[in-house]
């Protein structure tokens, strides 16, 4: 099993996404990427540019969920928990 670690800005979208009722969905897919981060299914996709390195899963059509995984330490950053392209 993976450590999370929420970075500054994922700690800001926990409190959007709770007031626009996602907060369920996005326990979901911790859940999931805490025991599998690479678990198919649901959909994910390796970034470009910017954001290379980083993976991004559908919360709902416009908000993602965005993390890296460090292997070596069993850690799981979530970087991201609404939309990446702001």
């Amino acid at each position: 099993m993976y450590t999370l670690r929420f970075m500054t800005q994922a700690q800001k979208d926990a409190k959007k996404l709770a007031a626009c009722g996602l907060k369920d969905k996005v326990l979901i897919l911790l859940d999931i990427i805490k025991i599998n981060p690479l678990q198919y299914p649901p959909e994910y996709e390796f970034l470009k540019g910017d954001l290379k390195g980083l993976i991004s899963r559908r919360i709902n059509k416009q908000h993602r969920l965005v993390y890296e995984v460090i292997e070596s330490e069993k850690l799981i950053k979530i970087y991201r928990m609404w939309t990446h392209y702001e």
